[in-house]
């Protein structure tokens, strides 16, 4: 069998690299759909005797089969393709089902050890819960991949594995790679670490999951936005969650866009309280406060991968100022009610849960409170969740603002805008400055007549001098801004 790796920019190198290492296939293509292919990438995959090609006519029939792998929100499809060169013989797999493949002796390896493996995708709140979950979690020396990087835990130490790495499903790959190779230094030698220290592996992932998980996570779809060039969404890529033996998924987002999954055998849902009580786990009184908040929550029926069934009631302190925060809370215990972690370990790391930086953080200058949402997909929905989860948005100032081309999904400009002109409507006195491109952009298109600031940081002295509290609101990587 040959094998055809289309997308050299989303982690194909990586993929076809792997897939060359495994000595199973003839002859490996890698396909530069976007041109973009490196030279350094170029000369990797030409050690490893992989045929870089410009065009899929350039493929030579050297065998029955063919392999193409794909990503899923690759605008070329296997089936253009295979038409296109008339080789119908073989398999068409996505990057993430790529992946499955090539950590096959992997899985055996860490299922024989009993370490758990979870996967989680969503539209947003992937990041925090997997921080949410790695706090829970930190006793079984998790072994993680975020958008803020892939990282080990050894005794309560973090080490960080690789900070610059996306959430394509390749990166899973390198992070399991780098764990299973990791030097730690010590006062003595550099000791080699074992291969089984981490009991535990989350995996955050764009666009779906591999799922070869034990539990697979859908935080939400706020927005069904459009991929592969308008010809798919969201929603049909993140359904590669139900490939996973348990999933635990938003109620929501399981009613409205996956009815056809409910009543699945081992799926666990979650939301907030409301006239319907079907989901397995219900918040059902939140106290909110910008420190900690007092979440109580009773969960029924909850399936457990030893094959159990759990009911009862939960009350926890943690970070979560606001309804968004508090459903990426109840998916990490849903996820670790799962797993059949208990309930003091639960209370204990949602207890001692740092926020992620940025993302949801509040920090302090010149005794001025800024509230800090800061995201790279962040996106309209995300956006109207903040400010509700403030009561008078007339006591704060607002800073709005941000990046282009910092993810695959961009922001809706006209949705903003309006949204922004009801809050102007709604909320009198409400001081509004936006900022950056994003900013530049939206002023344009708002009816009411607000303030634009280039520069994010003098937009936030100009609202400090103001004496009143800040929320800050930007589309950015937060490591790109903590380089200001």
């Amino acid at each position: 069998m040959d094998v055809l790796v289309v997308d050299l920019t989303h982690g194909g190198v990586t993929i076809a690299i792997k897939l060359a290492e495994l000595n199973y296939f003839n002859n490996i293509y890698a396909y530069d759909l976007y041109g973009t292919l490196k030279n350094q990438n170029k000369r990797e995959l030409l050690r490893n005797n992989i045929i870089i090609i410009g065009d899929v006519c350039e493929l030579n029939k050297n065998s029955n089969e063919l392999l193409i792998s794909y990503p899923i929100h690759s605008p070329l499809k296997p089936s253009e393709i295979r038409e296109k060169i008339k080789w119908n013989n073989g398999l068409n797999l996505t990057h993430h089902k790529t992946v499955q493949l090539i950590l096959k002796q992997w899985k055996k390896r860490i299922k024989k050890e009993k370490i758990a493996i979870i996967e989680v995708t969503g539209v947003k709140g992937k990041t925090s819960t997997v921080s949410l979950l790695k706090s829970i979690l930190k006793d079984y020396n998790p072994l993680v991949l975020t958008s803020l990087g892939a990282s080990l835990t050894l005794n309560n130490e973090t080490i960080s594995l690789k900070k610059n790495i996306s959430i394509n499903p390749a990166s899973i790959l390198q992070t399991v790679e780098l764990a299973d190779n990791i030097i730690k230094q010590t006062s003595d030698d550099l000791v080699i670490k074992r291969k089984d220290d981490y009991k535990i592996a989350i995996f955050e992932s764009s666009l779906g999951t591999t799922g070869f998980g034990d539990i697979g996570i859908l935080t939400n779809i706020i927005e069904n936005y459009k991929i592969a060039k308008n010809i798919s969404n969201a929603q049909i890529a993140k359904e590669q969650v139900f490939n996973n033996e348990y999933v635990v998924i938003d109620y929501y987002t399981l009613i409205n866009f996956y009815p056809g999954k409910i009543g699945r055998d081992k799926l666990n849902s979650f939301k907030l309280k409301d006239d319907n009580d079907e989901a397995n786990l219900i918040a059902t009184k939140i106290k909110y406060d910008f420190e900690t908040s007092k979440i109580e929550v009773k969960y029924t029926n909850i399936k457990t991968i030893h094959g159990n069934e759990l009911n009862g009631e939960l009350t926890v302190e943690t970070f979560a100022f606001g309804e968004h925060h508090v459903l990426n809370v109840l998916g990490a215990i849903t996820a670790a009610l799962t797993l059949e972690i208990d309930e003091k370990t639960i209370k204990e790391g949602l207890k001692g849960f740092k926020p992620v930086g940025g993302r949801s953080s509040i920090q302090f200058k010149d005794n001025i409170k800024i509230i800090e949402e800061i995201n790279p997909g962040l996106n309209v929905k995300a956006i109207e969740k903040t400010f509700d989860a403030f009561e008078d948005l007339s006591n704060y100032s607002i800073i709005l603002g941000g990046k282009y081309g910092v993810t695959c999904e961009e922001i809706n400009e006209f949705e903003l805008s309006k949204v922004l002109d009801e809050l102007i409507y709604e909320q009198e006195g409400c001081d509004l400055i936006l900022v950056d491109e994003l900013g530049e952009n939206i002023v344009n298109k708002m009816e009411n007549k607000v303030k634009f600031i280039n520069d994010y940081i003098k937009a936030q002295e100009i609202a400090i001098k103001k004496g009143k509290d800040i929320i800050f609101i930007y589309r950015s990587n937060y490591s790109q801004i903590n380089k200001r």
